[in-house]
């Protein structure tokens, strides 16, 4: 688990740029150090030793020293591709799976990722092609981006990396401010500052050496193979075999794996796998004397598996004292409120394993969101009402704010593309009006998205939710601040569930395996009933909760915010009395939480990342972090 950094044709810059690159992202690998540069490229690397701690050095070199790799991640089934390469006649020098990468892509180019199973992101420079290679892994488990403005191209594990490049021109991306605040996130290859994109997940670039880039999706995830005639108890049965083998997989290290713990059903699978192999202490976080604490919980299943279990507190002053460095930590502003919880979770598992399992990715794939819930009476609705009355009934429920089926009628008029909840997800299109200081800037956010929608427009409404949440929710919210957060901590986190195996087989379910009326994920919970107490395998979901709408209301959380809703940041982008009638709002009953934090975050990121045009309070993070 490391982080790497690179540049090309820039023979002006000064010779430490890859030094300072890399260290701004020493974080993610501060075991080792090393670079390669010739008169085409430099590339610069951090390590974070997990398998064959003493080899394993990066840059690394294919037989004939004409490519070089800088990887980040774990490929699980390396050991199966490095027989097929010795076979090859390919000569490995260590017992690493980066040589796999290196190798592989000596022998089959872009192919070789057909046959990667792992979380990852790399890059090889081609030395005689004078090309760079640069490749991500399906579910966007490790993050790639590279900055190309025509004249310069650099890549990186973190955008912060490329603020140490003099031809970095750091450019806020103003255009997609209303994109952040419906989704929380930019589900696109885009991002908040002006030339820099993410490599999208099951996506690789090359760039060539006339300066051109181009880039190709290796994979992409579908519901193509759907069979109706399985059965929750086949499924079941399924997931149970599946489970087992990929937490197998993803114990692999040189080093103590430990587990993250919380009170529902995911984690809680994971680590009773997990012991099945060997001992494993979990880690679990929580708050004194709350009622959003899942300590309770945590600690009593791990005492009934017989695991050590460490339980780690937080308060209202940790949370909002690390927001500004979470928001560097994050490199573009993200307002889901568990961060700062899995930042902390983060900070004290690392004090005592490098490697922790995380059960995310179980309810994207097996269906566990209450909201999917919701697809069975909109499917009845449509099934039983024509479109144009839909559209009628619609249209007068909208004049009528106090009536109480507004809602329903309303979005019952709607397409899913416009309706879904994540669609919209803070502020919707009206709103946004009413907060921008700039209310030309925004955009349909229903149309950013839509093609997704149309990519699976022929399936039932709650696949429809669940390829639209693989495809944005799970890799630029749920799996993003996993690697920030951990990654921030010099801790590897690895997700069992997000898997190519696990994910091809839940792309067969049904809905009747997935969900039904009163209850979600239902063939993962009768899998896990199997093996945790029915307590655990039944719980209801709770995410990742914390106090933070109550916190909002009191002192001295509530004067930062208002400080932050009046500052220059705010002048700059919204109309702040707008912010001040939300908050209002929240402190006297209507919950606006979500869209407080948002607005908040956001603010304190921009004061992070362009202080230049602030004169904001974070003087000892900005000091701190060199922004």
């Amino acid at each position: 688990m490391c982080g790497f950094v690179g540049y090309v044709n820039q023979k002006d810059v000064p010779t430490t740029t890859i030094n300072d690159m890399a260290d701004r992202i020493k974080h993610r690998g501060p075991d080792d150090e090393a670079y390669f540069h010739d008169e085409q490229a430099v590339m610069g690397f951090r390590r974070l030793s997990i398998i064959d701690l003493a080899h394993g050095k990066q840059p690394m070199y294919n037989n004939d020293q004409t490519k070089v790799l800088t990887f980040n991640g774990e490929i699980y089934n390396y050991q199966e591709i490095r027989e097929e390469l010795l076979k090859l006649g390919y000569k490995f020098q260590t017992d690493v799976d980066s040589e796999v990468l290196i190798h592989g892509y000596d022998a089959w180019g872009p192919k070789l990722l057909d046959r990667l199973r792992g979380m990852y992101a790399f890059v090889i420079y081609d030395q005689v092609k004078n090309e760079v290679f640069g490749a991500r892994d399906h579910f966007g488990i490790k993050p790639l981006y590279y900055y190309d403005d025509g004249k310069s191209f650099m890549w990186g594990s973190e955008i912060k990396s490329f603020l140490e490049h003099p031809n970095f021109k750091k450019e806020f991306n103003e255009a997609l401010l209303p994109i952040h605040l419906s989704f929380e996130f930019i589900p696109s290859r885009d991002t908040m500052f002006k030339n820099v994109y993410k490599v999208l997940p099951g996506q690789y670039f090359l760039h060539h050496a006339n300066g051109e880039t181009e880039t190709h999706r290796y994979f992409k995830f579908s519901y193509d193979h759907i069979d109706n005639s399985q059965t929750i108890e086949e499924d079941a049965k399924k997931i149970r075999s599946i489970v087992d083998e990929s937490v197998k997989s993803h114990m692999i290290a040189d080093v103590e794996v430990g587990s993250f713990l919380s009170s529902g059903i995911d984690s809680s699978y994971v680590l009773n796998e997990a012991s099945k192999l060997k001992p494993i202490q979990s880690f679990s976080l929580g708050f004194k004397n709350s009622k959003y604490s899942e300590l309770s919980w945590s600690s009593e299943f791990a005492k009934e598996i017989k695991q050590k279990n460490t339980p780690l507190y937080m308060t209202g002053d940790d949370y909002f004292d690390i927001l500004p460095t979470i928001m560097y930590y994050m490199d573009e502003p993200l307002s889901n409120p568990s961060a700062m919880q899995l930042y902390y979770l983060s900070k004290g598992t690392r004090k005592s394993v490098k490697v922790a399992l995380s059960g995310e990715g179980a309810d994207e794939f097996f269906g566990g969101y209450n909201t999917y819930l919701e697809a069975i009476p909109f499917e009845r609705y449509q099934k039983w009402v024509p479109k144009g009355i839909r559209k009628m009934l619609g249209g007068i429920a909208e004049k009528f704010p106090r009536f109480h089926g507004r809602r329903f009628l309303v979005r019952g008029a709607q397409p899913l593309s416009e309706r879904y909840y994540r669609v919209n997800y803070v502020f919707d299109y009206h709103d946004r009006n009413k907060i921008l200081k700039n209310p030309s800037l925004n955009q349909d956010a229903g149309a950013y998205t839509k093609h997704l929608f149309d990519d699976v427009k022929g399936l039932d409404e709650m696949t429809q939710m669940q390829y639209f949440d693989i495809n944005t929710w799970l890799p630029f919210d749920i799996l993003h601040k996993a690697d920030r957060m951990s990654m921030a901590n010099s801790l590897e986190v690895r997700t069992p569930l997000v898997d190519k195996e696990v994910a091809k087989f839940a792309a067969t379910m049904p809905v009747k395996t997935r969900i039904r009326p009163d209850e979600t994920k239902i063939s993962l919970r009768t899998a896990a009933e199997a093996e945790l107490p029915e307590r655990v395998a039944k719980k209801e979901k709770m995410g990742f909760p914390s106090p933070i709408a109550t916190w909002i209301k009191t002192e001295p959380y509530k004067s930062r915010i208002i400080e932050a809703f009046n500052s220059d940041v705010a002048h700059k982008f919204f109309n702040t009395d707008a912010l001040m009638d939300i908050l209002h709002e929240h402190i006297n009953g209507k919950s606006s939480m979500q869209k407080i934090f948002t607005i908040y975050t956001f603010i304190l990121w921009y004061e992070v990342y362009f202080p230049e045009d602030t004169t904001a309070k974070t003087v000892d993070l900005v000091r701190r972090t060199q922004v």
